[in-house]
């Protein structure tokens, strides 16, 4: 019994609680929330189709960009709605339970955006600069990469509900997340292992891999030998292209929210601007619905398929495979 009145005394005090925020500067971040929310699901959904409608799309590689969209989709269809009507209602109102499941979910996604990404990179490394060991590569090797991304972001995103840290309600009162007021060593140590696991770690292995495909394509303009390697370059370097501005948008994404755990971490996490607080999920989130304007913008493939798909054009209509022979990351996955 006295174990219950403390868990809805500490119910009382951390959810539905007072926000630092006005009703009115919920109303607007609501409002952001609902207009990214339609932008990004639609586009992903959108991008998720033109998988579904062109066959030829569905390479190893393009797969981990399946993946990255269905991380994208679960935040956008899960976390936006959530975090909006708690804003609409000027505090959390989905409690205890709502404020672990959605906050886990957010950590879940984007850990796993981070890891897809990182096989982004591993791939691009493969295909252009260890062509002997990228073309041993097959559909499995992909799959146990991918997986491999999904089970680290599933062990990450539920230590703090097994007690590593933990999760609470912001000083917005609108949205959950890392409890980071609570700057404990629990903290402190989940704190460390997730920049280095899942920031430093990645960073590292991502710029290793760019460096190296900047070289080899550097070095195989400069010997004007393009036409006498096995690989459609232009495409190879639109998809380099792709991935390396996903990265940066990525970190530039969730920067923000890396400091203000640092923040809390070495510091009095009183002191963190409020401001701040809400601008760095905001700005973590912010991934879900500039990833499929990336597609567009940087693959010529895609930017045509989903062209022709917003038409109605027939799959005949749109050229799209490559015109010459591809290494097993360009293979269709069917074959």
């Amino acid at each position: 019994m006295e174990s219950e009145l403390l868990n809805s005394s500490a119910d009382s005090v951390h959810y539905g609680g007072k926000s630092a925020f006005s009703q009115m500067e919920h109303n607007i971040v609501a409002g952001y929330l609902i207009t990214a929310c339609v932008i990004s699901l639609s586009s992903n959904i959108v991008v998720l189709l033109m998988f579904v409608k062109f066959r030829e799309l569905r390479t190893a590689t393009n797969a981990i960009i399946i993946n990255l969209a269905f991380t994208d989709v679960g935040v956008a269809g899960i976390g936006y709605p959530m975090s909006a009507a708690s804003d609409l209602h000027g505090s959390w109102k989905f409690g205890y339970t709502g404020c672990q499941i959605y906050a886990a979910l957010n950590i879940f996604f984007g850990m796993a955006s981070i890891g897809l990404l990182t096989v982004v990179a591993i791939d691009r490394y493969l295909t252009i600069c260890r062509p002997d060991i990228g073309q041993k590569m097959t559909a499995r090797s992909y799959t146990l990469l991918i997986v491999t991304a999904w089970l680290n972001a599933v062990f990450w995103s539920c230590m703090p509900i097994l007690g590593w840290a933990g999760y609470a309600p912001d000083p917005t009162g609108a949205t959950c997340t890392i409890n980071w007021r609570n700057n404990d060593a629990s903290f402190i140590s989940y704190t460390m292992a997730v920049i280095a696991v899942n920031f430093i770690m990645p960073l590292s292995v991502m710029f290793y891999c760019y460096y190296n495909v900047s070289m080899t394509m550097k070095r195989y303009k400069a010997n004007n030998g393009l036409d006498s390697i096995n690989m459609d370059w232009s495409d190879q370097m639109d998809v380099t292209k792709m991935s390396v501005v996903m990265i940066l948008m990525f970190l530039l994404a969730w920067s923000p929210y890396s400091l203000v755990c640092l923040w809390a971490s070495f510091s009095d996490p009183k002191k963190i601007p409020a401001p701040m607080a809400i601008i760095a999920p905001l700005f973590a989130k912010s991934s879900t619905f500039y990833n499929p304007c990336i597609y567009v913008i940087a693959n010529k493939k895609f930017r045509r398929a989903i062209i022709g798909m917003l038409r109605c054009q027939t799959r005949q209509r749109i050229t799209i495979n490559n015109q010459v022979p591809m290494t097993i990351s360009q293979l269709p996955l069917n074959q």
